[in-house]
């Protein structure tokens, strides 16, 4: 947010408190320590492909969150194609559906902070995923998603160029271009 609107007074921009997102913009600067989060969720599996995540505490400016009265539950299930009971998306259709939502809302906080405003964001989605990957079939084969395509349609006075830097400060969209570790550790009981 290197370009920063500077009339605070102004109340709301694409929903959004820009007053409030400066001041934790400034409160970051004062103390980096208020920037570290740590999200986490829960999964239980139900059968077959069908389980279950709860998602309901994190922690975040130094201190575990407390506003949270109700978890948030989301099923994951695959397709009949794909031997579930589609009693939910399956897992790759919700990154499909995290990077679409975090490229939208760092869209438009970042176009409030620029004073860009927005009155609508709409988007499309397509992943390519080859099962051989998943299946084992090929060491050639990437398990996950060899590609995605992401399309927006923005009512915006700004430019395309402009907007679609914007949206690139988003944290998932940063998880799914570049590798991070991941650490897996299975105990059995």
């Amino acid at each position: 947010m290197a370009t920063q609107i500077q009339d605070r007074a102004q109340i709301c921009t694409n929903g959004v408190d820009v007053g409030a997102l400066f001041d934790t913009i400034d409160a970051v600067k004062a103390d980096e320590a208020l920037a570290e989060f740590r999200f986490r969720a829960s999964n239980h599996w139900i059968d077959g492909g069908h389980n279950r995540s709860t998602i309901m505490g994190f922690f975040g400016c130094k201190a575990e969150d407390e506003t949270r009265t109700q978890a948030f539950v989301m099923d994951a299930d695959e397709p009949p194609v794909l031997l579930g009971q589609d009693n939910g998306a399956n897992p790759v259709e919700y990154v499909l559906h995290a990077l679409a939502a975090c490229l939208t809302t760092t869209m438009a906080y970042h176009a409030a902070a620029r004073g860009i405003e927005i009155e609508a964001i709409d988007s499309e989605l397509e992943g390519d995923l080859d099962l051989r990957g998943f299946l084992g079939l090929s060491d050639e084969v990437r398990k996950g998603y060899r590609a995605i395509r992401v399309n927006f349609r923005v009512k915006s006075d700004a430019a395309s160029s402009t907007l679609r830097e914007l949206a690139q400060f988003s944290p998932v969209y940063d998880i799914v271009s570049n590798s991070l570790p991941v650490a897996i550790r299975v105990d059995t009981y």
